[in-house]
């Protein structure tokens, strides 16, 4: 049977066939590395191909670009189902960062800490019967978390308890060369820091000492005893 060329139009250029020619895979590269650079989430190769000229493939260009960072300082990862630029693992140690984190202390903290400053070395027995109430396992934890104290000499009586003493951080926190530049409470008073504070003898024990005070009457301190 023959055919009628007439039958047939001619179907012209293909649907599929691009307008403009899709740049060098060596630019591909360049603009996905710009995208992933730029991007502060993983990126898709759906999404890269959105950005990017028509006729562009992106899982082409992420070969080679993977490549070309290995060994590198960053790297092309794959995260799930997208891509993204990420710290060499063995480099990772590089980017930790230390914050100081601000801890208020409860009334409970400061009144032991208070305690253990001016009668060290202080077991917690003696810290209780100062406070008139039981020192929680919380509260000793968090100063000795703190670094502002610490296990001193354990005392040679029954059951040999452990005692504690103040550190070299307290000290260099609050600006003091030992345990002996303590303030009193006179002074503690003038400069504001005991408002709204018991009066004193409401705190057994706590030296009410003033700067013509002899250095020796700050009762239980022993710089043997603390560093």
């Amino acid at each position: 049977m023959a055919i009628d060329p007439q039958n047939h139009a001619d179907p012209g250029p293909q649907m599929d066939e691009s307008l403009f020619e899709a740049p060098p895979l060596a630019e591909q590269e360049r603009m996905v590395e710009a995208i992933l650079f730029a991007s502060s989430e993983p990126v898709t190769v759906r999404e890269l191909e959105a950005r990017m000229p028509h006729g562009c493939d992106a899982s082409e260009a992420l070969v080679y670009l993977r490549k070309r960072y290995e060994g590198r300082g960053v790297t092309i990862n794959r995260v799930g189902d997208a891509w993204a630029v990420r710290t060499a693992g063995d480099l990772s140690y590089l980017m930790q960062k230390e914050i100081v984190e601000t801890r208020k202390l409860s009334r409970a903290a400061i009144e032991t800490l208070a305690i253990i400053a001016y009668h060290q070395p202080a077991t917690r027995a003696e810290i209780e019967e100062i406070r008139g109430v039981s020192v929680s396992r919380g509260t000793i934890d968090q100063l000795l978390e703190m670094e502002w104290i610490r296990f001193g000499r354990r005392r040679m009586t029954p059951g040999r308890p452990v005692t504690f003493v103040v550190t070299q951080g307290f000290l260099d926190h609050f600006g003091l060369e030992n345990a002996r530049d303590l303030p009193g409470l006179k002074e503690l008073r003038a400069a504001g820091l005991l408002e709204n504070r018991p009066p004193p003898g409401l705190i057994p024990g706590m030296p009410d000492h003033t700067e013509d005070d002899d250095d020796e009457s700050i009762d239980g301190i022993d710089q043997g005893e603390m560093f």
